[in-house]
């Protein structure tokens, strides 16, 4: 069974950087064919995706916040990072990590429980 824990600070202030790490167990996030995703969820909205971090190391961002995005991994501890550069409070959300296989690139098969960022001085 795979499981994802997102962890970072829950409160992060105007014009810092977001940072969040998703440790996975139960599967190695450098096997072949899955997509690794952060998707956020602001309050009384729908959900949005961030990005994603292919097995291969690739990424690929949501354009509207491609600017501000990175997205990073570390093998060795089996963990894949968020940062978010420039926040506002309109980035105040529910993040997750999730994981997807390749062709179905959206459609999440595991998530993590989500952790909440808000932005505020």
């Amino acid at each position: 069974q795979v499981q994802l824990v997102e962890s970072g600070p829950g409160l992060v202030k105007p014009s810092q950087t977001l940072s969040l790490t998703c440790t996975v167990s139960g599967g190695s996030i450098t096997a072949n064919s899955y997509f690794w995703s952060w998707v956020r969820q602001p309050p009384g909205k729908g959900l949005e995706w961030i990005g994603y971090i292919r097995n291969n190391g690739n990424t690929r961002y949501n354009p509207s916040l491609k600017s501000r995005t990175s997205i990073s991994r570390d093998t060795a501890k089996n963990q894949f990072s968020l940062q978010l550069s420039s926040v506002t409070p309109e980035d105040t959300a529910q993040y997750y990590c999730a994981r997807a296989m390749m062709g179905v690139e959206f459609e999440f098969e595991y998530w993590g429980q989500g952790t909440q960022v808000t932005v505020s001085l």
